[in-house]
């Protein structure tokens, strides 16, 4: 189970590491279900964000696996092409989301934008770490 209290570690961990970066992010956390736990918008951070960290939460949990893997297998010939138009366009194809596991079972997800893919997926990992 993913706790309001295991968000709050998790995004206040991607914040510290968005800090040291630099990069202001939106940082959303999912339970097992993919839905919204907690949201974080660091200020300054883009608005055209927020969707995006939340759906790559979801992304995340609905799948299993990291955005930045799901997108390397989503390419042209790749096994899931075209994914990212599947549930409606909720499928984010971007580095930043990585499933949140306990006990080695998924509970969750974070989901990270405002930056480059590899400065999400780095405060994702941070995140994640924390869990």
């Amino acid at each position: 189970m993913m706790t309001l209290a295991d968000a709050k570690r998790v995004i206040a961990a991607a914040e510290k590491k968005a800090q040291e970066i630099g990069q202001p992010m939106n940082i959303a956390v999912a339970d097992q279900g993919g839905n919204l736990v907690a949201h974080a918008r660091m200020d300054n951070a883009w608005m055209g964000s927020i969707d995006i960290s939340i759906n790559k939460a979801w992304t995340a949990r609905a799948f299993d696996i990291a955005t930045k893997d799901l997108a390397q297998h989503s390419q042209s010939g790749g096994q899931f092409f075209g994914i990212h138009v599947s549930n409606h366009g909720r499928v984010m194809i971007f580095a930043g989301g990585i499933p949140l596991k306990r006990d080695g079972k998924v509970v969750g997800a974070i989901g990270v934008s405002g930056g480059s893919g590899d400065q999400d997926h780095a405060v994702a990992e941070a995140g994640a770490a924390a869990f």
